[in-house]
């Protein structure tokens, strides 16, 4: 809403609707600073809620004055600052004229000083998030000489410590303080601490509040269990070490493995409805909702959580727009661009710990879901011969631990176990996705 006032015209800065079922959010950051010039659209703010993160854009051109601060809740509709759009745009700054007639200046003696994380030689401002600003002031790093990683290219407190851990870290400017026994610093009791025994709090994010509410809500609500086997995944690997160079040239994208476990999930899906349906209420009691698509949640995880957005339609898709919807869904998530119908709706959930170094973990269900596979890391194992079974004969192989978790509400354990198997299938035997048996 636009109003006059005395001196003059502003324009104030509304928390927008945010999607169905969010009401509230949280102000994560001030993409530009109290008092600074904005440009119209131009990212103004972040806004976190318990599902997505979201920019709000500028809805003027003028100079900033915040009302609400970093950390506070605000609701749809309200008001959280304005914009003052009579104020011009501040000319840049011009450098300072210097002639041959000006006097040298007395050379000062060298001074240790403490680099300004806000703002870059010659005076210009970097963009970076409160908690990168207190990091770099701390560890005495220059903010001017990163690279933001964050949305529209702001610093985050990662990219500091990434900067810390390439130079190394920072010697201490000041000397130990001395034992509190007197026995000067050379000499310490063996129950005395040498580390930081700080204790520090902050509050949770709204994502990571509905990430803890919807993982109890699985223990609580379904009779979850988890399943387990293995796969062998030479014939995997040898069919895309083969064509990966042909599939990169001719699609875009990398061939990896996930495309591999979404298409057999599909495959294991349409064999076994049951793990690709829900428990809903119905007028008369619980109901089974079964589902004729298969939209795939592929788990992300981002420096704020873990997010799970959906992959649609993947019974339809080809290899390489897996590949590519994956791709571009993760790019979203760690840049914080998810959207709300990104996140929705999901009939299937794959996790991929093995990214990590798991070996082996019990995925928790994504409700209303009734599965949930887990992926992990690859190892070399002396196994059987698939070729001579009951030979005797072992052979090392790169084998895979699958797990899957269901709910045993609507999965029974045969159902369960046959699913597994037919992924483990599957990755053994690829050709079965092209044939689709």
């Amino acid at each position: 809403m636009t109003t006059t006032k005395d001196r003059a015209m502003t324009t104030d800065i509304i928390i927008p609707t945010l999607g169905e079922s969010i009401a509230e959010g949280v102000v994560a950051a001030w993409l530009v600073d109290d008092g600074q010039y904005v440009e119209r659209d131009a990212p103004l703010m972040e806004l976190e809620t318990d599902k997505i993160t979201m920019e709000v854009p500028a809805p003027a051109s003028g100079i900033v004055h915040t009302a609400a601060k970093v950390g506070d809740t605000v609701t749809v509709g309200a008001t959280v600052g304005a914009i003052e759009e009579s104020a011009e745009k501040p000319a840049p700054k011009a450098p300072a004229a210097t002639t041959d007639a000006a006097p040298a200046p007395m050379p000062q003696p060298a001074q240790a000083t403490v680099p300004e994380p806000t703002s870059a030689a010659g005076g210009a401002e970097v963009h970076a998030t409160p908690l990168a600003k207190k990091l770099a002031g701390d560890l005495g790093v220059d903010l001017s000489n990163l690279t933001g990683t964050g949305p529209g290219g702001r610093i985050r407190e990662q990219d500091v410590l990434a900067l810390t851990k390439t130079n190394g870290a920072p010697k201490p400017t000041s000397a130990p303080p001395p034992s509190p026994s007197g026995r000067g610093p050379g000499r310490r009791d063996s129950h005395e601490s040498t580390g930081d025994r700080e204790t520090t709090r902050e509050r949770m994010s709204p994502l990571r509040q509905k990430i803890a509410s919807r993982l109890v809500e699985a223990q609580h609500t379904a009779a979850m269990l988890t399943t387990f086997n293995e796969c062998d995944m030479t014939n995997v690997m040898a069919l895309r070490s083969r064509h990966k160079d042909d599939f990169l040239r001719k699609h875009g994208v990398k061939l990896g493995f996930m495309s591999f476990f979404v298409k057999a999930a599909v495959s294991a899906l349409r064999e076994f409805p049951l793990v690709n349906s829900y428990i809903v209420e119905g007028e008369q009691g619980p109901e089974i909702e079964k589902h004729g698509y298969c939209d795939i949640a592929v788990a992300v995880g981002t420096d704020k959580g873990l997010v799970v957005p959906v992959l649609r339609n993947c019974d339809s898709r080809s290899f390489a727009q897996v590949e590519q919807g994956i791709l571009d869904l993760a790019d979203k998530a760690r840049s914080g661009k998810l959207a709300l119908e990104d996140m929705q709706g999901g009939t299937f959930t794959i996790s991929n710990g093995g990214v990590y170094g798991s070996m082996l973990s019990t995925p928790i269900l994504n409700p209303p879901q009734s599965g949930i596979l887990g992926m992990h890391n690859i190892m070399r194992r002396p196994v059987e011969r698939p070729d001579k079974p009951g030979s005797g004969e072992v052979e090392v192989r790169p084998m895979m631990y699958l797990a899957l978790s269901y709910d045993h509400r609507i999965v029974d354990g045969a159902g369960a176990v046959g699913f597994l198997k037919h992924i483990k299938e599957c990755i053994e035997s690829p050709e079965r996705l092209l044939l689709e048996v």
